[in-house]
């Protein structure tokens, strides 16, 4: 066995999780835009702060309008570069701290008295934040300098839960979206390590549009054109290189055991374009650098 012939095969396997990583990014990327992904789940632990009623007034604020994100406005405005400010997709907590304190009341007064500070709270609208304010002062927090130390460390921790919301969703949809395109393409892991171990030209071929990828193009690699050179070299990604079935006369363990390998290879490509375009292509770099100072043992 040649460690060199394994390396190529290695970087086979990488570069189609490559492409096909590459293809999801893109999908999810564009998905996320259209919709608005980021901003929603950001906006939905800024209702639970501010409440129905407050909320608009929040997103009014000059500081936070010039926070929007410019997008195009469709999907067509691409090519009449119409564009329009979006969702609000991340916030300086300092900034939410100040909008809650001035739209509460709360700086109305440079010090208030503890009754003061109950009539303030008594007038929020219901929300997390009018909870977590009742339940400092009831804690003995009545220094306004206190309960802000209080609301920064809050609404830090609560701005942090809304990204690991939205990226445990993203995750959600790239697994999802891995299956589908896997399924899709139908891109067998196991055959495709059994085409690049047997043929010197398709190693040598994917070798080449990895190193390409690396050097040239990085993540900005045009995935259908490389997936259009491949095919003419019969690296082929979808259902038509899938192996012969077998005969119709054949004992059902041979039936057994094709379709177990290629749910097996199947899934070995779900779970690796899962990883994303950018762990494989990291990967490559030092996969294609540890390729050059091997000693040449083809054979």
């Amino acid at each position: 066995m040649s460690l060199s012939q394994a390396l190529d095969v290695a970087v086979g396997l990488m570069f189609v999780y490559y492409l096909l990583g590459s293809i999801i990014s893109l999908i999810t990327q564009l998905i996320n835009e259209t919709f608005e992904t980021r901003g929603a789940a950001l906006q939905q632990y800024l209702l639970r702060l501010f409440g129905d009623k407050k909320l608009g007034d929040f997103f009014r604020l000059p500081q936070v309008q010039a926070l929007r994100p410019i997008r195009y406005k469709n999907l067509m405005s691409v090519f009449s570069s119409a564009t329009e400010p979006k969702k609000l997709e991340k916030i300086p907590a300092a900034i939410v701290v100040d909008a809650l304190f001035d739209i509460s009341g709360f700086t109305r007064e440079a010090e208030m008295n503890f009754q003061e500070l109950l009539d303030v709270v008594d007038k929020m609208p219901d929300s997390d934040s009018k909870r977590a304010f009742v339940q400092w002062i009831n804690q003995g927090v009545t220094n306004i300098s206190e309960l802000r130390a209080h609301a920064s460390a809050y609404i830090n921790g609560l701005l942090e839960q809304a990204a690991d919301t939205f990226r445990a969703r993203a995750r959600s949809f790239v697994i999802i979206l891995s299956l589908f395109v896997t399924l899709l393409f139908g891109t067998d892991t196991i055959q495709l390590a059994q085409n690049l171990w047997n043929s010197a030209d398709l190693r040598a071929i994917a070798a080449a549009q990895a190193q390409v990828v690396v050097e040239q193009q990085g993540m900005r690699a045009d995935v259908t054109d490389i997936v259009d050179e491949l095919g003419k070299y019969s690296i082929k990604i979808g259902w038509w290189q899938t192996q012969l079935l077998p005969e119709s006369s054949a004992p059902w363990t041979d039936w057994v055991s094709f379709i177990s390998l290629k749910l097996l290879g199947l899934g070995i490509t779900a779970i690796a374009v899962s990883q994303g375009s950018s762990f494989w292509y990291d990967l490559l770099k030092k996969v294609t650098r540890t390729e050059k100072v091997l000693p040449d043992s083809k054979g």
